[in-house]
């Protein structure tokens, strides 16, 4: 596809984003994002809209030609919503297209061109797992992820597995070795950013839910390195009185 294509579309979608926001819709947004955000105005129901839009508007692409209006929209993305929409239009092609490269591709997104929490949670909780369904033999692999220089990408090496936890693939269950999960808990303990710390929280809780025992005893051995969200976060599924007396321990 000319390049030209690729700029049309990535601008057809930025105007679709302009056109959907408004002052008061961007209000709304700038809650989510203390830190500060550059958006549209656009809520996350016109992203979706936006997403269908292209997809439904664009039937003759090949994925290969998606992943580049996608790679153009990155590039020249100056609201958050791009981004979204970036990601978005690719989801629903990555299970059964493209070879295993395309992870190194989502490493590279997640360190150049996120820049909040929603970007993470987007990329890795509906087109990185639609990715990984198929290839499941590269879920453990990211793990290095958690090393990253760029606090997004060591977030994401936790939410991509949250849904890996014990996931129904076909007639077969993935199961992920929760030691694999305290391995990573183990870096990141004492990460600065909020945003990592509260995906700490967000896998213990995933994986509480399935190994509730070997969580418990995690947290217990690491009660005085956990950060208070982390810590809510990771015992939100645990009965009161559990909760309780692990806090008290």
């Amino acid at each position: 596809m000319p390049q030209t294509n690729q700029n049309q579309h990535a601008e057809w979608i930025r105007q679709q984003l302009l056109a959907a926001g408004t002052p008061t819709k961007a209000e709304k947004v700038k809650r989510y994002f203390p830190a500060g955000i550059t958006t549209t105005g656009a809520m996350a129901a016109d992203v979706t809209v936006v997403i269908n839009s292209f997809r439904s508007n664009n039937q003759d692409l090949t994925p290969e030609q998606v992943l580049q209006v996608s790679e153009a929209v990155l590039k020249k993305a100056e609201y958050s919503e791009e981004v979204l929409v970036a990601f978005g239009i690719l989801n629903k092609l990555v299970k059964r297209n493209f070879d295993d490269d395309l992870l190194q591709r989502f490493e590279y997104w997640l360190e150049h061109y996120a820049s909040n929490w929603a970007h993470v949670d987007d990329l890795c909780i509906k087109t990185i797992y639609q990715f990984f369904l198929s290839r499941t033999h590269l879920i453990e692999t990211i793990q290095p992820w958690s090393h990253s220089k760029v606090c997004w990408c060591r977030r994401a090496s936790n939410v991509a597995w949250v849904k890996f936890i014990h996931r129904p693939i076909g007639s077969k269950v993935y199961r992920l070795d929760p030691t694999r999960v305290f391995e990573n808990c183990d870096r990141l303990l004492r990460d600065e950013d909020e945003f990592v710390q509260k995906s700490i929280g967000w896998l213990l809780k995933v994986t509480s839910q399935h190994h509730q025992a070997a969580v418990l005893d995690y947290v217990r051995e690491n009660l005085s390195r956990m950060e208070k969200p982390t810590l809510r976060y990771a015992l939100e599924k645990v009965d009161k009185e559990t909760r309780a007396a692990v806090i008290a321990s």
